[in-house]
């Protein structure tokens, strides 16, 4: 996706350096997937997505004319009242816009960044912690795949354990392996999970936790 222009040359400028962002929400909770599942964030949903996967629960979030463009030092503001000291920056795919402005700032005032992506655009921003979930329509780019503390790869079919086992090839050797089954297709999936888990015990299964306490 090619961000579209707002015809507005000042606001292209801030997109473009990242002292706006369009965001979609922005909430304190519990992290409910993967190796920070169980801890307090804030987060942040940044809005605009190509990756188009099909299962998207969130579909809301693909079109960034949809959500406000908001200065980053507001949302920097915000993120900062939240007593757990770190912010799951995720989308859409944020990674469509530039995460420097916005790290430099959270790491001013002392914020843990934790990024959840696709890693189909190029890394921006510096991350104490990046969660990368490659889709097989949008493939990883740039060197993100060995910057990964993290590999959450979706199974909705089990055909989609070939593309896992691709990507965590791709990956460096102490990066974090996680199989999630994909939500509407748990009660399919997750047995299936659960049985290559135990032949291949490299890999750990993250389940979407935060569903089943009912917390966004």
């Amino acid at each position: 996706m090619v961000r579209p222009k707002t015809n507005n040359p000042e606001q292209d400028r801030l997109l473009d350096e990242g002292r706006m962002l369009p965001l979609m929400e922005e909430f304190y909770s519990i992290q409910g997937e993967g190796f920070n599942t169980g801890e307090a964030a804030y987060f942040i949903r940044i809005g605009g997505c190509d990756v188009g996967c099909r299962w998207c629960d969130i579909k809301e979030s693909w079109n960034p004319d949809l959500h406000p463009l908001t200065e980053t030092d507001r949302i920097v503001e915000n993120v900062a009242e939240n007593p757990s000291g770190t912010v799951v920056v995720t989308g859409g795919e944020p990674l469509m816009y530039n995460m420097d402005y916005l790290c430099s700032k959270l790491k001013e005032k002392g914020i843990k960044t934790y990024l959840e992506t696709s890693g189909a655009y190029p890394l921006t921003g510096k991350w104490d912690w990046i969660c990368l979930s490659p889709k097989q329509n949008n493939k990883p780019v740039g060197n993100i795949t060995k910057l990964a503390d993290e590999l959450k790869v979706i199974i909705y079919h089990e055909k989609d354990l070939d593309w896992a086992e691709k990507m965590a090839a791709a990956v460096h050797d102490k990066c974090l392996l996680y199989l999630q089954p994909e939500w509407s297709r748990s009660k399919l999936m997750t047995p299936v999970i659960i049985d290559y888990v135990l032949k291949n015990p490299k890999w750990k299964i993250s389940l979407q936790t935060h569903k089943f306490m009912n917390i966004p």
